[in-house]
């Protein structure tokens, strides 16, 4: 991706050039790399590790990079440069991160056990804990366990933690209610409180600005006529007319009504400074809030109390609206365009999909069109009942090629932004327990179709190989049968470096991604199988091999 829509402040007048302060209208830019600073040059350092997500606070940043680290800079945490803060953690077992949340002045981390860490500032108790006792920590403390989610703001001084039984806990700047625990707020929470009378439904996103919260709810209604129904709440200061709504200080999360999103589901939505942008799947933009800058684009800089829908005269959604992004600052915003909900690996795993010799199941769309699926897919992403290929022929009788296309996606991804109305559609025939990769395991760790191996020849043995599953697992062999269009459907390669052992051990890995435990570890078959990773290029993959063989030895 490299334009955006933009308005508001012009804050970037490098990469916004020759543009006024205020821009009033939506405009696009594109991505230069003339004067690239010091910070830029980092950033492309750490892109070589593979990032995952950027996530940037008002005082720190933080990029969490593949193989599951964190690297962090921050005024609070004394470094100019990023440094690895996940290896920081003291419990060396809990290093493996699985995201990250930027807030004002302090970073969280969730890691694989479900644990969070906090870095940075207390000033505000936003990591949990007695100003007098912890003012800040330059280490990750630990805060919470047995959490699923984090969610604060760049400029929020206060976090939210949801539990895996969906209760959700809050600390930090209270002082207008933007924690929404009620009347008997205090300026400051110290201690992790449970926030009570939330509404029902399943929490999908909190957006915390300095002052409130937004949350988006989707509804709890399990009424099959209609569509599971987004909603929003705010809480905290009326400041601006950041709320949604005419009313003053809130202290519980209230709905915020609105005819423009009553009846389309929100797609995406974001929260800055004090105003908010909401994208409907209907393709309409909607915002509320300060409108000093023009950030919200209405024919006048007057704040907006309630919701209203933003004329985009020069923007047209030519792709699906499930694609497009939204973003809020200080005092401007962004709508973006992501050509993929899918990470890198799904991309290219739904690319294999499609490709003929591999599509052996055939559905015809309303026009006649055919479109054809992976079988052994479809019986396992499906419910297990022989009906229910059935019923998803009689649904893609009735949709468009884009749409049957859509939903193979989203049967191959489980992944209900690419079009959530049609996903309602399909959500009862979908086995939606799995993701890809672990449907994938299962698949080709069940089924011997001759034409789906491959042969890996050493010492005059042979070694056979789903292909999915070293696409899976090496970078070598991802390239080799993704990108090689005179690729064969078995192809035979030479390697004898390693001896017996090592092999049977990286061998039961690429299967199992687990090493057996009678399996006795010593640092020449650590050193030998350094060769091996290298070679099959499975230094990328999660978790890593050659972490789990040090730990093993120690």
């Amino acid at each position: 991706m490299n334009e955006i829509i933009f308005f508001g402040a012009n804050q970037f007048p490098i990469l916004i050039k020759n543009e006024p302060n205020k821009i009033t209208k939506p405009i696009q830019f594109k991505f230069e790399n003339e004067n690239e600073n010091e910070n830029e040059k980092q950033i492309k350092q750490i892109s070589s590790k593979n990032i995952q997500k950027v996530t940037v606070g008002d005082q720190n940043e933080a990029i969490l990079t593949s193989e599951r680290n964190v690297f962090a800079k921050g005024i609070n945490i004394k470094t100019k440069e990023f440094i690895n803060i996940s290896s920081l953690i003291e419990d060396k077992n809990d290093r493996i991160i699985q995201d990250i949340v930027c807030s004002a002045q302090s970073i969280y981390l969730l890691t694989s056990n479900q644990n969070v860490y906090g870095i940075g500032s207390n000033g505000n108790y936003q990591l949990g804990f007695d100003y007098k006792t912890l003012i800040k920590t330059e280490k990750p403390i630990l805060m919470m366990k047995n959490v699923s989610k984090i969610f604060s703001g760049f400029i929020s001084y206060h976090v939210f933690l949801l539990n895996s039984n969906h209760e959700l806990f809050g600390c930090g700047w209270n002082n207008h209610g933007q924690l929404g625990l009620g009347k008997s707020r205090k300026e400051t929470t110290q201690k992790l409180t449970k926030i009570q009378n939330i509404p029902k439904g399943k929490i999908i996103d909190i957006q915390c600005a300095q002052f409130h919260s937004i949350m988006l709810i989707e509804d709890g209604d399990e009424n099959q006529n209609q569509n599971p129904k987004r909603k929003l709440y705010s809480c905290g200061n009326y400041q601006n007319n950041g709320l949604g709504k005419y009313i003053e200080d809130t202290y519980e999360f209230t709905e915020i009504k609105s005819y423009l999103f009553r009846n389309n589901d929100i797609l995406d939505f974001s929260c800055g400074f004090n105003h908010s942008l909401i994208l409907t799947s209907n393709s309409k933009l909607i915002g509320f809030g300060d409108n000093s800058y023009n950030q919200l684009i209405p024919r006048d800089p007057l704040d907006r109390s309630v919701p209203f829908q933003i004329e985009l005269p020069e923007l047209i959604f030519n792709e699906d609206i499930s694609n497009y992004h939204i973003y809020c600052g200080y005092f401007n915003s962004f709508l973006y365009y992501s050509s993929s909900s899918f990470s890198n690996l799904e991309e290219d795993l739904i690319k294999l999909f499609r490709r003929k010799e591999f599509c052996n199941i055939s559905f015809k769309t309303e026009n006649g069109e055919i479109i054809e699926a992976h079988k052994l897919i479809l019986k396992y992403r499906l419910n297990q009942n022989q009906n229910q290929i059935e019923k998803l022929k009689e649904i893609i009788s009735k949709k468009s090629i884009k749409e049957s296309n859509q939903i193979f996606e989203m049967i191959y991804s489980n992944n209900s932004k690419i079009n959530p109305k049609l996903y309602f559609e399909i959500k009862e025939i979908i086995n939606f327990n799995e993701k890809i990769e672990e449907t994938m395991k299962r698949i080709y760790l069940n089924e011997n179709e001759n034409e789906k191996d491959f042969i890996i020849e050493r010492k005059e043995k042979q070694y056979k190989f789903p292909k999915l599953i070293l696409i899976m697992r090496s970078e070598l062999y991802r390239g080799m049968f993704l990108y090689v269009t005179n690729d064969k459907s078995n192809k035979v390669t030479d390697y004898s470096e390693l001896s017996n052992k090592s092999f049977q051990i990286l061998e039961y890995w690429i299967y199992s991604n687990q090493i057996k435990e009678e399996i006795q570890i010593t640092q020449e078959i650590i050193n030998e199988l350094k060769t091996g990773i290298d070679y099959f290029q499975l230094n990328q993959t999660y978790p890593n091999l050659l972490d789990l063989l040090i730990k093993k030895l120690k």
